[in-house]
């Protein structure tokens, strides 16, 4: 019963309620009876008491007379339920109202705070219990003390309070009304808590094993406490995560369906060209192998990046760093990228100082992040424009910029452009590339503790800066 969520939220929820409300009304009851209702009562009853007994001060010549006493009562009308004694300061019976009492006249009634009343004190006495209602009596003495100073006899008023028992059980069944009336409040609110609680944990389990299966897209609604919205978000940015690796996936393959497709053609028409005899001819056999070469080039470009996709998702990328003279270093990986810009007829400037310092780098993995930079300067930069690459030191780190004149990147694709499979138009009608190499060139730069930033303006070119830390 109390195995889901709710229903033990529902538990937690009412079963304090259950327990301090039943406390709290009995605390109340006992307060209201103990400290209100008796103490009133007695208060009422000592006020009489008082009366009689200043009254038989003023006549104390004819006290222990019955008609003295019978006169007072019939002066004074008191509560027919009220029993009132007259007694001598030892505590012999002088008069009752009770006839029931007639057999004790003149005898010495023994009672609880006789003792303080003949001392001249008023004593209020009560046997009242909590379980017991139907015999509580309210037992006043109230000295009468002459004004030369002694006591001259003691007025006793006893009252069986038999009608109380029907107001506390009235009492107590009104406040176990509004108690209960509360428990049952508390006990719905408990529920809609629960409920509220609940359904969006519910909701958060059914969305992941929609996601697991493959069915889910839309987002799910965030509701509920603070951690319930934070979780809701967690499997919304799981989701977001997913959708995004599913598109990946597809885009992937699309490139590779591309990137493979176009050599693969390429080579296959080759080798049928050289089954029919182009070997024969010495010229379109050298032709046909440095074409063949050429793709067979751009095919192990291809297995490379993917190759390093599988070391970052597996997280093998390793570095195997040794000192770098950035001077010297610089020019030797930047020549065969200026014959391939002065192929292309492009303007190639190089600014590299001699003062350049030395860092610890992994030599292979930084000429793969420059050569991504070159490259995609050299490939989206028209003929007859220039690519500028150039170097320097500030503070504690050195910079490597690479500059085109290219068409640019516009604002909306720079927020892109370092996403793994995104391949920007830039201008041209055919996107080239599998869409990695700034992804690798920006991984590889922050496994070195550095980082690319990009600079663009759509139709005055692009410039990419590597900043790399020289400790």
């Amino acid at each position: 019963m109390f195995r889901s969520l709710r229903n033990r939220l529902l538990l937690s929820h009412i079963l304090p309620l259950a327990i301090i409300i039943p406390l709290m009304g009995i605390g109340l009851s006992y307060v209201l009876e103990t400290q209100v209702l008796l103490p009133r009562l007695a208060q009422n009853i000592l006020s009489d008491a008082r009366l009689l007994a200043e009254i038989s001060r003023t006549e104390y010549d004819l006290w222990g007379t019955p008609l003295l006493f019978e006169s007072m009562l019939s002066r004074v009308q008191l509560d027919p339920s009220l029993r009132v004694m007259f007694l001598t300061p030892q505590g012999h019976l002088l008069y009752s109202t009770d006839p029931t009492d007639q057999g004790y006249l003149g005898q010495l009634l023994s009672m609880n705070g006789l003792d303080l009343a003949r001392k001249g004190s008023e004593v209020v006495l009560t046997n009242y219990s909590g379980l017991r209602l139907h015999d509580v009596v309210l037992d006043v003495l109230s000295p009468v003390v002459r004004s030369d100073g002694p006591v001259l006899g003691i007025v006793r008023v006893t009252y069986h309070i038999d009608s109380v028992y029907e107001l506390f059980s009235q009492m107590r069944m009104l406040i176990i009304v509004i108690l209960g009336g509360g428990l049952l409040f508390g006990a719905g609110i408990g529920l809609i808590l629960a409920l509220n609680i609940s359904r969006p944990v519910q909701d958060v389990t059914a969305a992941i094993y929609d996601v697991a299966a493959g069915t889910r897209s839309e987002p799910l609604p965030e509701r509920g406490p603070t951690e319930l919205r934070e979780q809701a978000r967690a499997v919304n940015h799981l989701v977001a995560r997913l959708h995004s690796l599913e598109q990946a996936r597809r885009q992937l393959l699309a490139n590779l369906v591309h990137e493979l497709g176009r050599p693969l053609g390429a080579l296959r028409s080759a080798i049928h060209a050289l089954s029919k005899g182009a070997a024969q001819d010495s010229q379109l056999l050298s032709d046909l192998t440095v074409g063949m070469d050429e793709e067979t080039v751009r095919m192990q470009h291809v297995v490379e990046e993917l190759a390093h996709l599988h070391d970052q998702d597996l997280g093998t990328l390793e570095l195997q760093r040794e000192a770098i003279s950035l001077a010297s270093w610089l020019p030797r990986v930047l020549s065969p990228w200026q014959a391939m810009a002065e192929e292309k007829r492009l303007h190639w400037t190089t600014d590299i100082p001699t003062s350049l310092p030395t860092l610890q780098a992994d030599p292979v993995r930084l000429a793969q992040v420059i050569g991504n930079l070159v490259d995609n300067a050299i490939k989206y930069t028209p003929p007859g424009h220039a690519v500028t690459i150039t170097a320097g030191q500030e503070g504690e780190r050195a910079w490597v910029r690479v500059a085109d004149k290219g068409p640019g990147i516009s604002t909306e694709e720079q927020a892109l452009i370092f996403n793994p499979f995104y391949r920007g138009g830039q201008g041209r009608r055919i996107k080239q590339g599998m869409g990695l190499g700034l992804s690798i060139a920006r991984d590889l730069a922050v496994a070195h503790g550095g980082q690319i930033i990009l600079a663009s303006t759509p139709g005055q070119g692009s410039q990419f800066t590597l900043w790399l830390p020289l400790n």
